[in-house]
């Protein structure tokens, strides 16, 4: 039985910052975010978008009645839970308005999250053909105004159904795996902003990388010729990229240059939207599979997920016929066109705007977010969500 990803989607918030107004605000030359770090724009949440609204939102634009229906286990990725117990697929499952004879859970491992959740996805589909599994990764990236991580920042969700014969790519066999106890990249339960040894965290990402690559390898006796493009988690565009320039002396100048040339399709959202940590990989793909204009059906991608603590995965996934007919290119397109540009006085008051902690009731401005699912407010220590359509 064939098994992947049917369909695709992400939402972003509908503002950002431009990574040259914050290099000069920062007192930084630009040309360090820009090609240092490779990143243009980033996203700003307003204090109505937290990391369930952004999945609901993702979600919203791919889904008919009849998913609706067949969706049976729902599958929340994100590093930026809202509750220590509830998950946030729960609130998703009932904005959404989904069977309610479903699984839903949260899971948890960095950036890796959205990759483990479409491989439980995998095994439940095996059991169960005729279901759909909604994998969301959700997150808003902080590292705090005027740090080393701010340029690193981001927000997004991206939505993918997982089914049998699936019409955009198959997820093929074997996929290969290794974990490490490190701390290169973590936040404490008692902190809103992660901690981070950026030297450390990039130089795992490139060893972990070149394990599972290793791997991958012996498994499959396949190299670099054998695929057509491969995506990246980036959770900044130059970062990737490194990654793939490691394994460049075991491969032919083609296979280099045009390795090369689709991962610049790769990072385009990217650079636009910034770090959405467990989305991250599946915005790469998405931007390569609805940017390019050469790659087939039938075509290999190769798939790299890193999550810091440390989890990384690679495998791979075939184009399917008709597979560009499926993509939501043109909403895509115009929700990133369409996003308001801020002032870094206008970022940095809407980044220091925060939700009560100490138990208070607040209502939130929902009718100023053009979002169709916003939170609404907390009263009684629960958060409150609008799905205006509904």
């Amino acid at each position: 039985m064939q098994i992947g990803i049917d369909k695709i989607g992400f939402y972003t918030p509908q503002m950002y910052i431009d990574m040259n107004e914050l290099a000069e605000a920062r007192d930084v030359d630009p040309a360090k975010f820009t090609i240092g770090i490779g990143q243009e724009r980033m996203a700003v949440p307003p204090i109505t978008q937290d990391a369930v609204t952004l999945a609901a939102n993702a979600a919203l634009e791919i889904l008919t009645d009849e998913d609706k229906q067949q969706i049976d286990y729902v599958i929340f990725a994100t590093e930026s839970g809202i509750d220590q117990s509830k998950a946030a697929a729960i609130y998703v499952h009932r904005l959404l308005g989904l069977n309610p004879n479903a699984r839903s859970v949260e899971v948890k491992e960095a950036c890796f999250g959205a990759t483990a959740g479409i491989q439980m996805a995998k095994g439940h589909i095996a059991l169960h053909p005729e279901s759909k599994v909604l994998v969301l990764g959700s997150d808003i990236s902080r590292y705090g105004l005027n740090t080393g991580g701010e340029v690193t920042q981001g927000a997004g969700a991206v939505a993918m159904i997982i089914s049998a014969n699936p019409r955009i790519m198959t997820i093929d066999e074997p996929s290969v795996y290794h974990t490490e106890d490190i701390m290169d990249f973590w936040r404490p339960n008692y902190s809103d902003v992660a901690f981070v040894d950026g030297k450390f965290s990039n130089e795992k990402y490139i060893s972990f990388f070149q394990n599972v690559w290793g791997q991958y390898q012996t498994k499959t006796e396949m190299g670099l010729a054998d695929f057509d493009a491969i995506c990246f988690h980036m959770p900044y565009t130059k970062m990737g990229l490194k990654a793939l320039k490691s394994i460049f002396d075991e491969e032919t100048n083609s296979d280099q240059d045009r390795l090369m040339d689709r991962y610049e399709i790769s990072k385009t959202y990217n650079k636009l939207v910034g770090n959405i940590y467990t989305g991250a990989l599946y915005l790469s793909l998405i931007s390569l599979l609805e940017l390019n204009t050469d790659i087939e059906p039938g075509a290999r991608i190769g798939l790299y997920s890193y999550g810091s603590g440390a989890v990384g995965e690679f495998f791979s996934g075939i184009l399917q016929p008709g597979y560009k007919e499926v993509l939501k290119t043109a909403q895509h397109q115009k929700l990133l066109e369409e996003r308001k540009a801020l002032s870094v006085a206008e970022y940095e008051d809407i980044f220091q705007e925060g939700l009560p902690t100490d138990g208070s009731s607040v209502t939130l401005p929902v009718e100023e977010d053009p979002a169709v699912i916003c939170l609404g407010g907390i009263e009684n220590h629960s958060r409150h969500y609008v799905n205006k359509n509904r």
